[in-house]
């Protein structure tokens, strides 16, 4: 089994440097390609404009890396958390999750209580994480956010995305953290796809694509009637998104700015 990295293997630190910003391309490069990597300057825009662009570091090296943008709605900053790659060698050793600890720390800091970011509700592997991780929501559903790419990461499906809410600040994000997962108020409504939805990608995308299209419109149901995806559950075939009336999640940040 493939151990933790420990705070003195791993540094979390602020990049600041151009040399630092085409490291982050780089790293891009390896773990998606080129179809969709973001070039430098917005790694330097991030910088200057109240963003984040923060380095995760092996004996000197860059592992991983988080980039955030500055964001605002309804009159409130929040940082929207664009992209955070790791790189294989160092993925399900904490790295990813170090990161986005260190991001949360700095958000607070800054009077920011709020980070959001996009992700593929067939990524099971990253929606455990997002919600059951780090105790994010989700409540909004983009279909085909970013337009169908020729990257092999999509496999030729339309980018839909779920979006996260991490309220930092929360009861429930602090109770998740410190592994004290909250219980679900009442029972869930559920959103099914299969556990191997991945292996269907690279197989067999007609199947592929009737499935996604079967997730999308049970998450926009639920979300027109005001559920919030709080959990994800293995159920051996099938694994399930769990969704909650978001009026019962007392202690969850929700706000209108949220619902806009």
């Amino acid at each position: 089994m493939t151990q933790p990295l420990t705070m003195r293997e791993i540094e979390i630190r602020h990049c600041s440097t151009l040399a630092e910003y085409e490291e982050c391309v780089r790293l891009e490069h390896s773990v998606w390609g080129e179809e969709i990597a973001v070039p430098s300057a917005l790694f330097v825009v991030a910088h200057h404009t109240g963003g984040q662009v923060l380095g995760a570091f092996h004996e000197g090296k860059m592992a991983g890396f988080t980039l955030a943008l500055a964001a605002m709605r309804s009159g409130k900053a929040y940082l929207h958390s664009h992209m955070t790659a790791v790189l294989p060698e160092f993925r399900d050793r904490g790295v990813g999750r170090r990161l986005k600890l260190f991001q949360r720390q700095d958000a607070l800091k800054r009077g920011i209580d709020l980070i959001e970011w996009t992700f593929d509700p067939l990524d099971l592997k990253n929606g455990h994480f997002n919600l059951v991780r780090l105790g994010a929501v989700a409540r909004r559903y983009i279909p085909d956010c970013y337009g169908v790419t020729g990257s092999p990461l999509h496999g030729g499906l339309p980018t839909d995305r779920l979006v996260a809410e991490w309220w930092l600040g929360s009861d429930r994000v602090k109770s998740i953290l410190a592994d004290d997962v909250p219980p679900l108020k009442g029972s869930a409504e559920r959103v099914s796809v299969p556990a191997n939805i991945a292996e269907i990608r690279e197989s067999d995308r007609a199947s592929a694509a009737r499935l996604q299209t079967l997730a999308r419109e049970q998450f926009q149901t639920w979300f027109a009637k005001g559920y919030v995806a709080t959990g994800v559950e293995s159920r051996g075939a099938e694994t399930d998104y769990l969704l909650e009336p978001a009026a019962p999640i007392a202690r969850l940040h929700i706000s209108e700015m949220a619902k806009d």
